[in-house]
């Protein structure tokens, strides 16, 4: 490892440390036990390995996050109940709204509606955020010819310095590029770490509990017979 990859490291653990929120994190498995919880976000838990998942988050009360692509509101869910009522999510989606989220929100006052264009996803308040999450909405954002770098931009100029951005996504085979995202909703994972990356991000971690060797990545993403390979990658604004 050269000089300059040693100091790249050093600076980045030193920001995550400076910046990392003082709150313990929650019980997360106990957060995802309350029994107010549908059933059918109890069956998603079981898919999304949620426990793992809000670990990766490092998710904690107080916190301020945005969930793009909220769609129906289940990961937004998650990390309401996770930042608790001193803290605040931005639920993004589309103009048109969701239904489903709009639902939701009636039992979450911690939570702000963002209906707006994925290339400009947050309302100008919402600045100097701790989290953003991306969750298995990224591919999407090519078949709907999102600017994706103007999006990246935006997602990087609201985070605060050290704050913390999560992508994760069905992962495609080596090569593939963006050109099976309509086909088989998967994007090729490092086409994705460079398109984040060239917004400013540096890769903080990468986390492997959705992983599955197994998959041959050649099947569309819904309707697998086997469990999707999945990729989750927590960046850092530098």
């Amino acid at each position: 490892m050269n000089f300059a990859r040693i100091l790249s490291v050093i600076l980045l653990a030193a920001t995550l440390a400076a910046c990392a929120t003082v709150a313990p994190a929650p019980d997360y498995a106990a957060l995802l036990a309350a029994p107010d919880r549908s059933e059918a976000d109890r069956t998603t838990d079981q898919r999304r390995n949620a426990v793992e998942l809000l670990k990766f988050y490092d998710v904690r009360p107080g916190m301020t996050a945005a969930d793009i692509g909220a769609f129906g509101g289940y990961n937004t869910e998650l990390l309401a109940r996770a930042v608790g009522p001193a803290g605040r999510v931005y639920a993004h989606n589309p103009p048109s709204g969701n239904t489903r989220m709009a639902e939701r929100m009636k039992t979450l006052p911690n939570v702000i509606a963002a209906n707006r264009p994925f290339d400009d996803p947050l309302p100008p308040e919402a600045r100097n955020l701790d989290l953003v999450v991306v969750n298995f909405v990224y591919h999407d954002t090519v078949n709907m010819e999102v600017d994706r770098a103007k999006m990246n931009r935006a997602l990087y100029s609201a985070l605060k310095n050290g704050g913390i951005l999560i992508v994760a996504d069905h992962s495609a085979r080596a090569g593939s590029g963006i050109g099976e995202t309509k086909s088989l909703h998967r994007i090729e994972e490092a086409v994705l770490r460079k398109e984040i990356e060239a917004a400013g991000f540096k890769l903080a971690a990468e986390g492997g509990f959705l992983r599955n060797p197994d998959d041959p990545r050649t099947a569309p993403s819904g309707k697998n017979p086997v469990r999707n390979d999945e990729f989750v990658l927590k960046f850092v604004k530098m």
